[in-house]
């Protein structure tokens, strides 16, 4: 009986080792820093001379950080714990042209957003000036618009914004 109870109490402390061995640092947590629970979204600004798709880009990243992080959208800076601000670029180019007439047959949209998110509490920067860059393309012949492309590349980059933001490993 003794040597049944000892047995059982050894393979106890080792099966309780394993599990503290085993983890190796992973959690079941939250990927993103877990001071912050309110985060305040500014308008972005464009150095684009395409207006109205920083609205869209605020958007998708309002929508994105609502949907796949633990944050709070607040409307109000001064009840955040956080604010995102940043600022996005534009640019167009083309990728393919037809061979016999050299019209364009495909082009290519590239948005560039630069991303800062402070602390409000402590006044620590948390992201300083992150940079994003995403493209889409696109063809007029497969009846698609620069607004189409310009619409895959911003959610695009909302869901890179987004990333940014989680704790780096």
């Amino acid at each position: 009986m003794k040597k049944a109870l000892t047995s059982i109490i050894v393979i106890t402390l080792i099966a309780s080792s394993v599990v503290v061995v085993g983890g190796c640092g992973y959690e079941n947590n939250w990927p993103y820093p877990q001071q912050i629970q309110t985060v305040y979204v500014e308008m972005f600004d464009t150095t684009s001379f395409r207006r109205g798709h920083e609205f869209t880009l605020t958007n998708a990243i309002c929508k994105r950080l609502e949907a796949q992080s633990p944050y709070k959208i607040v409307s109000d800076r001064n009840v955040a714990d956080s604010v995102l601000s940043g600022k996005m670029g534009i640019g167009s180019s083309v990728l393919a042209t037809d061979y016999y007439s050299a019209r364009p047959i495909e082009y290519e949209t590239l948005v560039n957003v630069t991303v800062t998110w402070k602390n409000l509490k402590t006044g620590e920067l948390m992201i300083e000036e992150g940079q994003v860059n995403v493209s889409s393309s696109y063809s007029n012949w497969l009846g698609q618009t620069f607004d189409y492309s310009i619409d895959q590349a911003v959610n695009k980059a909302a869901v890179q914004v987004v990333e940014l933001m989680e704790t780096p490993w």
